[in-house]
């Protein structure tokens, strides 16, 4: 063991002297990572198609490596595309150069209007770049930069990848590459000089055109032809006063009604700002060859309106002011607020603690008076009663959030039935003023959680929003919300329907608030029917009318027509109307009434029907048609029944927690029975009164059809009869039906304890309304100002028909849906929500802004109309468009006048002359000679100016083979760059 041991502690302390450097690790790391990405060999695509730059798909994969400590990110980006079959490429593609230097020469995406800068000045489809991965970094040394290109070369040397390789040397935001592409025998190097001052002589083509050549230094004669491919950009932005048509909203006729005045309802949209700033004009000359045209210092042949090719692209103004944006952000804002309604509005404490002092003093006398005479007519008047008085005491009339003017028109808008007389009659409490009912704008409600868009609480919103914005902001809001509970209470007290609300019990796919307003409606809807029903009805004859009815309406019903669907017939009415034969609303105490001691506690001890069938029926609704008692063969009669009481989401979260909280024992569980059976007693009760002498089988066959089974059976005397028995689930053994029928005694729904006590619920409803601040309010509303922000944005996309927009509206809308339905979303998401409506209000404010600049609704010819919206259009979804018949065309012509206004608007002082240029000079197309002399008149200096030269020379010897030369020249204020690539033969030199 020993000896083994000891050449292994031999090898173990052996020095490696060959071990690697940090230069060869990081080379070896590269090497690696393009192996990784299967960048070796020749992989060669199809021809680049025209635009494929710009339509194309781009993707790109990152990885990072370091050099000692230092971080570099290496970057593949590449063109996705499909590439031909690989059989057979070996043998035939091995002469062939690398794919990127066949795309140096491609003409057909020079100037890609939206690409990474290395396409944009390169033609390139596929390149990896090795960066300092902190922002910060920056290779500066000249050393470091020969060390890293050296660095490239090597690896590309060694892994055969024919993808060029570039290094980002300098700061960042210099953007300065240098790199290599090498090939079979061939090598690029790509090359870059980045100036702030430009020299003269290289300010033109002839200039660059020297450097070129002395750069390929070529010693050929005659020279082979240089490719030129031209770009020049001129800017447009003195155009805003004069083509903008957003008109600014007049604060002052907002109340007055004057034409232009924002109504309340009614949304505000578009931008204070042009949402267009620029307009930039790129003038192509895409196929030029050297000797063709002149471009020195003293002279050129470069005349924007002479060019092939004109593209035009816009610039959009940075997060333009919106004014429906706006109006929704500052409402979410109300959302953070912590105040209460009476802070906000400067209420006392202590004349608040006196007066309830003095209201606890009074509080006895006040349950003795008579009841006040309910006010005979409404008028907003009335309604801007205690707190208009309340606030003017403490803070002087002057100081009041609202004035009388602002909060008449809001109040006449929210309530229009209290200038008509109809409200006394009660017929109506909705608005007809309603977009179809079935439209998909109407019923956005459901999936937002909010209200429908013309019920009140929508309105509410509305108004709420407006006032935010425009009449006092908060203050305003939490005035406005105190007078809106005031006239509840007004409502509740004197019996006047709340309108704009649908009738019947909470819509559970409505905001919270708008259940609770529904709730009180109910409220109002049954206190309204009783009090009327105690003033006409007499309680004798309440019987005697529904048993006489009985026949005629029984003659009209089926034998299947469930309770249910009897009672959706409008039966409500009838059934409070009877309870009217006592001063008491109800009797809450069973055993207060001799008549009930006598009918129904007697006949409960002795517990037969024979004694129940000797007692008079009461609380009759109609017959049932074709059924008749099991018993003794007597009519059934559909009883009066109570309507089980409406719930809002609140109480029914409420209810199912106390029921969970019962438990799972055995007496949890009865007594969360006997809860949810209180509307099931009822109406038992109700139909043993209507029905002396009943079984449960009578009831379940009314109640609960498919609980009774019936089945075709052959008697003793051989005749097929009908046998009919209740279902298993009612037979079981202390069944909660049995226990209920047991327990039920024959009492009319007039006499039974109410199911709905609407006086503690519309209480509960007031008080719940009078607590919420401002915030929860903004809380509760929100949904139905995104709603309105939704219909108003689509409103007036349809006048646009904007594709784009169309599709953004439904993500809005799918993605609110989601959000809203939540009890308590998120900021954050509520922010993204109301971001995304103000991009699509930007969109089609810029998408007017256009209209109005192009004057596409003053073209006389239909054909140029439409050709003038479809380039309108596409400037706002395209990076670049392209103006047919450039100069010539029609949209050519446009933009032509407009940079001619904007020349003689910088260039005369006088103004006039400025904004009424002559109509003959723009109209006709000036002649080429003419317009030499006048083009500094039409177009500003270009702000940019752009030279690609492209050959193909044999280097660096005259028998080297003949390779790909590129140089891209860029000029603008304050920035001068050439990017060169520049090929050699590295077999014959």
């Amino acid at each position: 063991m020993a000896a083994d041991s000891e050449p292994e502690s031999e090898v173990f302390e052996i020095t490696d002297f060959t071990t690697a450097s940090e230069w060869e690790r990081f080379i070896s790391k590269i090497e690696e990572v393009l192996n990784d990405w299967k960048l070796i060999g020749n992989s060669l695509g199809k021809p680049l198609e025209k635009g494929i730059f710009t339509s194309g798909t781009w993707e790109e994969k990152s990885d990072e490596i370091s050099f000692a400590d230092f971080k570099f990110s290496i970057t593949h980006h590449y063109l996705v595309q499909e590439f031909p079959d690989k059989e057979g490429k070996d043998e035939v593609l091995e002469d062939v150069i690398p794919q990127s230097m066949q795309d140096l020469l491609c003409m057909n995406n020079d100037f890609p209007p939206r690409a990474h800068c290395l396409v944009r000045w390169y033609g390139l489809r596929e390149f990896v770049v090795i960066a300092p991965a902190a922002n910060n970094d920056a290779v500066l040394s000249e050393s470091k930069c020969n060390l890293l290109l050296s660095s490239v070369s090597v690896a590309l040397g060694n892994t055969g990848c024919q993808v060029p390789l570039f290094v980002q040397i300098h700061q960042k935001w210099r953007r300065t590459y240098v790199g290599e592409c090498q090939g079979p025998g061939v090598r690029t190097d790509f090359e870059m000089v980045h100036l702030r001052k430009v020299p003269n002589q290289y300010t033109h083509l002839s200039g660059l055109l020297d450097i070129f050549k002395s750069k390929i230094g070529c010693t050929l004669t005659p020279l082979p032809p240089v490719s030129i491919a031209i770009r020049f950009t001129y800017v447009l932005q003195d155009w805003q006063q004069y083509f903008w048509p957003q008109q600014p909203p007049d604060i002052d006729a907002l109340v007055g009604g004057e034409v232009g005045g924002l109504e309340f309802g009614k949304l505000p949209f578009g931008a204070c700002e042009d949402p267009i700033s620029e307009l930039h004009l790129a003038t192509t000359w895409p196929h030029l060859t050297e000797g063709i045209i002149v471009d020195n210092d003293v002279y050129s042949d470069l005349d924007p309106i002479q060019a092939p090719h004109w593209s035009v692209r816009v610039r959009k103004a940075d997060n333009p002011q919106c004014l429906l944006g706006d109006f929704v952000t500052e409402f979410f804002k109300i959302c953070r607020r912590k105040e209460s309604t009476d802070e906000i509005l400067g209420r006392s404490t202590f004349e608040e603690e006196g007066r309830e002092a003095a209201d606890i003093t009074h509080a006895l006398s006040k349950l003795t008076e008579p009841a006040p005479v309910p006010i005979h007519k409404l008028s907003v008047s009335n309604m801007v009663h205690t707190a208009k008085k309340k606030i003017q005491k403490q803070r002087g009339i002057e100081e009041s959030p609202l004035n009388n003017d602002v909060l008449n028109t809001i109040l006449l808008f929210l309530f229009p039935d209290a200038a008509s007389e109809k409200l006394l009659d009660g017929t109506s409490s909705t608005d007809n003023s309603n977009p179809p009912l079935e439209s998909e704008e109407y019923n956005l409600y459901n999936q937002f959680k909010s209200a429908p868009s013309d019920s009140l609480t929508y309105k509410l919103a509305l108004c709420l929003c407006m006032i935010n914005f425009y009449h006092g902001g908060l203050k305003g809001v939490a005035h406005l919300w105190q007078e809106f509970v005031l006239e509840m209470r007004f409502r509740w007290e004197n019996n006047f329907l709340i309108p704009g609300l649908a009738s019947g019990p909470p819509d559970l796919r409505c905001c919270l608030l708008h259940q609770k307003l529904q709730m009180l409606n109910c409220c109002i809807e049954r206190k309204k029917a009783r009090d009327e029903g105690r003033k006409t009805s007499p309680s004798d004859n309440v019987t005697n009318t529904y048993s006489g009815d009985a026949g005629k309406s029984g003659d009209q019903l089926g034998p299947d027509n469930l309770k249910d669907t009897d009672k959706e017939k409008g039966e409500v009415g009838k059934s409070w109307d009877s309870w009217s034969d006592s001063e008491e609303e109800f009797f809450e105490c069973l055993s207060d009434t001799e008549e009930l001691k006598g009918n129904g506690q007697e006949s409960g001890k002795k517990g037969g029907p024979k004694e129940m069938a000797s007692l008079k029926p009461e609380g009759r609704l109609h017959q049932h048609g074709k059924l008749n008692l099991l018993h003794n063969g007597e009519p059934l009669y559909i009883p009066v029944t109570q309507e089980p009481a409406p719930m809002t989401e609140d109480l029914l979260e409420e209810q199912s927690e106390v029921l969970a909280k019962l438990g799972t024992s055995a007496e949890g569980a009865h007594l969360r029975a006997r809860m949810q059976s209180a509307c099931l007693l009822s109406d038992m009760e109700s139909f043993k009164a209507a029905n002396p002498g009943c079984f449960l089988e009578d009831f379940v066959r009314w109640y609960s059809p498919r609980d009774y089974i019936e089945e075709e059976v052959i008697d003793e005397k051989g005749n097929m009869v009908l046998k009919g028995e209740l279902s298993a689930r009612m037979k079981i053994p202390s069944n909660m039906w049995v226990e209920a029928w047991e327990t039920a005694k024959p009492i009319p729904a007039r006499r039974q304890r109410r199911l709905f006590d609407d006086t503690r619920e519309a209480e509960k409803v007031l008080h719940y309304l009078a607590v919420q601040k401002p915030a929860d309010l903004a809380r509760h509303l929100l949904p139905c100002v995104i709603h309105a922000a939704v219909l108003k944005v689509k409103e007036e996309e349809s006048l646009e028909n904007i594709s784009s927009v169309k599709k953004i509206i439904k993500q809005i809308i799918s993605h609110s849906s989601k959000v809203l339905h939540f009890p308590n979303p998120e900021d954050k998401k509520l922010e993204e929500i109301i971001h995304q409506i103000t991009n699509v209000e930007a969109i089609i404010a810029r998408a007017r802004s256009l209209k109005a600049k192009f004057g596409t609704e003053k073209c006389e010819q239909e054909e140029e109309k439409e050709d003038l919206e479809r380039f309108v259009s596409c400037l706002l979804e395209q990076p670049e468009v392209l103006v047919v018949g450039a100069g010539r065309g029609h949209a050519g012509r446009i933009i032509h006048k407009l940079f001619v206004n904007a020349q003689r608007l910088t260039e005369s002082s006088d103004e006039a002359a400025a904004m009424a240029p002559p109509e003959e000079d723009l109209k006709r197309m000036v002649p080429p000679e003419e317009k030499m002399q006048n083009l500094a008149a039409d177009f500003p200096p270009a702000a940019g100016r752009e030279l690609i030269l492209r050959t193909t020379v044999p280097r660096p010897a005259p028998y080297s083979r003949a390779l790909p030369q590129r140089m891209y020249s860029v000029l603008t204020k304050e920035d001068f760059r050439l990017a060169g690539a520049f090929s050699s033969d590295t077999s014959f030199f």
